[in-house]
């Protein structure tokens, strides 16, 4: 009998003990017995929880990043992507970056009120904003709540840049704000797309759109004249690292600019949610998958350091690299260096600075 789809990426939903948090687990005879005294366990819901911040633009002084502030709209992320270098955030809500992760959600509905008011503020300095940091803008919830719509209406008006990440064809019913703006050299996209197995990436991201829905997402606003490269982010070593080749053919053939990669990670509590997954999902591997992650970390299962973390190190990093660039050469990609103008940056309207 085939396995059924997975519904959530983790596969527990244990607390983080990282900040001294007591761990709690149930214990008793009576747990043997559970479904028959109490029935199977219903569904896991996703909630929303209204989130009001006092700003909304984060910033960050990384060197390995290309961008100095992002806005993220959400906390939590319904795609549920095990490998997912966000989920740790969630302990610091006293949540699991488990399963709490995927289906405890927080919106920022004044998100883009926020916004305006940051922008409007006298000594502002124009960069672009980068969406798709730390939660995808696009996941499900956005459907209804359309915070990140809202957000790039601001930015539209202001001409202020921006770059937007995500796993979510949804990105292309914005199609009609962001194409004005990047004809102004103001707007760019990045799908992320990790396989273009089905099962494969039904296992790995649950919840996202199949690989051939973000593709289409790629033409179309390829079509649109809006600059779109295509993420492959994580490779995952035994499991994915086979495709990367057809993952650049294919978004070539899509119409995308360029492409990049990053090597799987596994910060903090992320680690023990993906070897669980690992021996869930793909026992007959995991201790291969494992072994190749800790030859491109130095040995460990996470590298935190600057400049080697998004890189990986050594003789398999090596050869990710050269398959990689062979791949881009081979189709024609990153010919151009992906970048949007700062110039055209006026404040909102009404905004103390429009006074001067």
């Amino acid at each position: 009998m085939a396995k059924a789809r997975p519904v959530r990426g983790a596969t527990h939903n244990r607390e983080s003990t990282r900040f001294g948090l007591a761990e709690r687990e149930a214990d008793g005879d009576w747990l043997d017995a559970q479904d028959w005294i109490d029935g199977a366990p219903p569904p896991l819901r996703t909630t929303v929880t209204v989130e009001t911040p006092r700003t909304i633009i984060t910033r960050n002084q990384s060197p390995d990043i290309g961008f100095d502030r992002s806005i993220n709209p959400y906390r939590g992320c319904e795609h549920g992507c095990i490998y997912c270098f966000a989920r740790p955030s969630h302990a610091y809500h006293d949540l699991s970056p488990g399963l709490d992760f995927e289906s405890k959600l927080f919106a920022k509905p004044t998100a883009p009120q926020l916004l305006r008011e940051e922008l409007s503020k006298r000594g502002y300095v124009c960069r672009p904003i980068a969406f798709g940091t730390n939660t995808d803008p696009y996941q499900p919830i956005e459907a209804q709540w359309r915070i990140t719509r809202e957000c790039i209406k601001v930015l539209a008006e202001t001409d202020h840049p921006l770059t937007i990440t995500t796993k979510s064809d949804r990105v292309v019913r914005d199609i009609d704000l962001l194409e004005p703006m990047a004809r102004k050299g103001l707007a760019s996209v990045a799908l992320s797309i990790t396989s273009l197995d089905a099962k494969v990436a039904r296992t790995v991201e649950p919840r996202a759109p199949h690989p051939e829905r973000r593709l289409t997402a790629v033409r179309r606003l390829a079509d649109a004249g809006i600059p779109v490269h295509v993420s492959i982010a994580p490779v995952i070593p035994a499991i994915t690292d086979h495709e990367i080749e057809h993952i650049v053919e294919r978004a070539a053939e899509s119409g995308a600019r360029g492409v990049f990669f990053l090597p799987v990670r596994l910060p903090h509590e992320v680690a023990p949610l993906f070897r669980a997954w690992l021996d869930e999902h793909f026992p007959d591997r995991a201790g291969k998958v494992m072994a190749i992650i800790q030859s491109l970390r130095g040995g460990r299962d996470n590298d935190p350091d600057f400049f080697t973390r998004m890189r990986g190190s050594g003789p398999w990093a090596e050869l990710l690299r050269t398959r990689f660039q062979i791949a881009v050469t081979k189709h024609g990609l990153n010919k151009e260096r992906l970048a949007v103008r700062s110039d055209l940056f006026r404040p909102p309207r009404g905004a103390q600075g429009e006074l001067f």
